[in-house]
């Protein structure tokens, strides 16, 4: 008897389960209805807002109309968490009727420790680079996992800046310094990388070719990079990091081929480095001082290109010096606003991601090419860019799940995506800190969506994947075609589209049943060139 039954409790399971995830919930949960918003957003959209709409004016531009909510919870969420809304969510979005319903729920969305996961993993690419280092002493699962508290904690970004540089101790026990251990190879810590990589990521500088040689362009001299490599060359790795006052930092002479002690300096403001402190607290203190145009547009500009999947400026570790006081620029008003609220990063993000170029449309009605073109040079439609291989992959496994793929899920579950989106990225290829290039994937990329393992285990009919639900519970065509394109696309199917794909559902002279059907919709969708795009 209870053989015969189990069958039957499964169907009703999931029969409930499809029920909930197709028609969703009839009200929004309490804690997103409550969600606080922070009012004092307004004046610092204003001035972003009015910045673009002198800009528009002047260069004789019309943006793009505002995008629907649901394509702005796509944008969202594929920026800050790297992957699409999954239909549990959709249903709750569209469930919520309350007032500021945007608002909430990107304060529901930074809350969430998915954010501070994926956003710390996209800024470890910056801080500590992309390859593997030294494994004995470098830990970037212990830097990520650090990193990603600081973010959920609202800890301050000059704090966590200056911790980083500042940071001591074992690797493991003190997590923030395999900032310094990133540099360390062969029994050596490599200062000119860390002072490298220091002025790429905290003020968007790219100095290095002044390791060797005065740089043809900018301002930077061969001795300003070694002043400010200096500042590492007290750090030594035993047991852990640690700073020893009897070392020194030489360099060659050029001329003389004679080693020569350089003393830790900076390139600009030296009245800005404190007197006390070892070098690489003073270097931290000079890198977030208050009168420090670089280091808040620098985090601006990196944001930006988080959030649009391109930089305000590029490069984004190569920008010019700060324009004048009277040419002041977006990433100066977002600056401003950042440093006077405690270098908030989520404030920032707020201010990004409801602004007018991030709401505006990624389609242009213009027909004339140079007016688009200068439309997306003036950032007066939004940028359409390839999204990155691990949010390509948490699209896909998203999109085959109706609930909510996060911390919450089952372990099975988080250790089935961890381990795929490690197996897709390595063979897709991993971008490291770059960003995508504005051109379709490669042949090998489509063939590994298309007839990829991942693909296929994402919409094969199996009892709790959302094939088959969509096919079980789903009794007219409309409603199959509709749930599959919110669960892929986050958008309903235009009327082209779904009288292309009712006549797949109604066709019977292939003799396929409906659910081999609903896994034909599903793989059409995610191998769409849409579907691995930002808009």
């Amino acid at each position: 008897m209870k053989a015969k039954l189990a069958p039957l409790v499964v169907v009703g399971l999931v029969a409930m389960l499809c029920s909930w995830a197709t028609s969703g919930p009839r009200r929004v949960s309490e804690a997103i209805a409550q969600q606080s918003v922070n009012d004092d957003l307004q004046p610092a959209l204003d001035a972003v807002n009015q910045h673009f709409a002198a800009r528009w004016k002047s260069e004789d531009v019309s943006p793009t109309p505002r995008v629907d909510d649901l394509q702005i919870l796509r944008r969202w969420m594929l920026a800050l968490m790297g992957t699409v809304p999954s239909l549990e969510e959709i249903r709750q979005f569209e469930a919520d009727q309350q007032p500021q319903r945007l608002e909430r729920w990107l304060v529901k969305l930074l809350d969430d420790r998915r954010f501070a996961n994926y956003f710390a993993a996209r800024l470890s690419r910056c801080f500590v680079g992309a390859d593997a280092g030294q494994f004995i002493v470098f830990r970037r699962d212990r830097f990520e996992n650090w990193l990603s508290t600081q973010i959920q904690n609202r800890t301050a970004y000059d704090e966590i800046v200056r911790t980083m540089l500042g940071s001591k101790g074992l690797w493991t026990g003190q997590p923030e310094s395999n900032f310094i251990t990133a540099a360390f190879a062969n029994d050596d810590l490599d200062e000119n990388k860390l002072a490298a990589r220091t002025a790429r990521a905290f003020l968007g500088q790219s100095m290095e070719c002044a390791q060797c040689h005065d740089h043809f362009f900018a301002e930077w001299k061969q001795g300003q990079f070694a002043g400010l490599a200096a500042h590492f060359g007290q750090t030594e790795v035993k047991l852990g990091v640690t700073d020893n006052p009897k070392l020194e930092f030489k360099v060659q002479d050029r001329k003389t081929l004679e080693d020569k002690v350089v003393a830790p300096a900076v390139p600009f403001h030296p009245e800005w480095l404190p007197a006390n402190g070892a070098p690489r607290e003073q270097l931290g203190h000079w890198m977030t001082h208050s009168e420090n145009r670089r280091f808040e547009r620098a985090i601006a500009n990196r944001v930006w290109g988080l959030m649009f999947g391109k930089p305000f400026i590029a490069p984004v570790d190569d920008m010019p010096n700060p324009p004048k006081e009277s040419q002041r620029d977006v990433l100066d008003i977002l600056g401003a606003d950042f440093r006077s609220h405690h270098c908030d990063l989520r404030r920032l993000i707020q201010v990004v991601a409801l602004s007018q170029p991030f709401l505006a449309a990624s389609q242009s009605d213009a027909e004339d090419p140079s007016i688009v073109e200068r439309q997306a040079d003036e950032w007066a439609v939004f940028p359409l860019t390839r999204l990155r291989p691990e949010q390509i992959i948490g699209a896909m496994l998203q999109s085959g799940h109706v609930q909510t793929i996060d911390q919450n899920s089952h372990l099975f579950v988080r250790f089935i995506r961890f381990t795929k989106e490690k197996d897709f990225i390595e063979a897709y290829g991993d971008l490291g800190d770059q960003e995508p290039v504005d051109r379709a994937g490669t042949i090998s990329q489509a063939l590994l969506r298309m007839n990829g393992e991942i693909t296929r285990d994402a919409i094969k009919l199996d009892p709790l994947s959302v094939s088959s639900r969509i096919a079980n519970m789903c009794r007219a065509d409309e409603d199959v075609i509709e749930v599959s394109f919110l669960a892929c696309l986050t958008r309903r199917p235009t009327a082209e589209e779904s009288e292309h794909f009712r006549a797949l559902l109604a066709d019977q002279t292939k003799n396929r049943d409906r659910g081999a059907k609903v896994e034909d919709i599903l793989w059409s969708l995610v191998n769409s060139p849409e579907f691995s795009w930002n808009h």
